[in-house]
C-alpha cells in the first residue's frame, strides 16, 4: 500500500484504498494523555474536555495500569463508522475470494432497476 486512494491488486481483483484515519485519531501522547484513575474522580470535567480538545482517547490508569478510556463521543462515533465500513470492505474481499458475485445487469435485475 502506498498511498491512500491508490490501486492495487487483492486477490487478483483491483481494488481502491481508502484514506482510513483511525490510527491517526487514535494516536496517544504517553506524557498527555496517561492519567490516574483518582484524577478523573477529582476532575471529570478537565479530562472529558482535554479527550474531546485534543481528538485524542485518555487512558485511565489504577495502581500503573490501564483499566479504562475516555473518548469523545464524536470521535468514539467516527472510529464505529470507520471501524463498520472496514469490516463490510473485508466482507466483500471475502465474497469475491470465495465466488460470491454478481455482474451489474444482475443485480439490478435483482432489484428492478434499468
Amino acid at each position: 500500500m502506498s498511498e491512500p486512494g491508490s490501486m492495487e491488486l487483492f486477490n487478483g481483483h483491483l481494488i481502491g484504498l481508502v484514506n482510513w484515519t483511525f490510527g491517526a485519531l487514535m494516536s496517544v501522547k504517553f506524557s498527555e494523555d496517561v492519567v490516574p484513575l483518582t484524577d478523573l474522580k477529582t476532575n471529570p470535567g478537565r479530562i472529558v474536555r482535554h479527550a474531546a480538545e485534543s481528538r485524542r482517547p485518555v487512558l485511565l490508569t489504577s495502581r500503573g495500569r490501564g483499566v479504562a478510556v475516555v473518548q469523545s463521543v464524536a470521535d468514539y462515533e467516527k472510529a464505529e463508522e470507520e471501524r463498520a465500513f472496514m469490516r463490510a470492505v473485508v466482507e466483500g474481499l471475502s465474497d469475491l475470494e470465495a465466488g460470491r458475485e454478481v455482474t451489474l445487469s444482475d443485480a439490478k435485475a435483482r432489484f428492478g432497476l434499468k
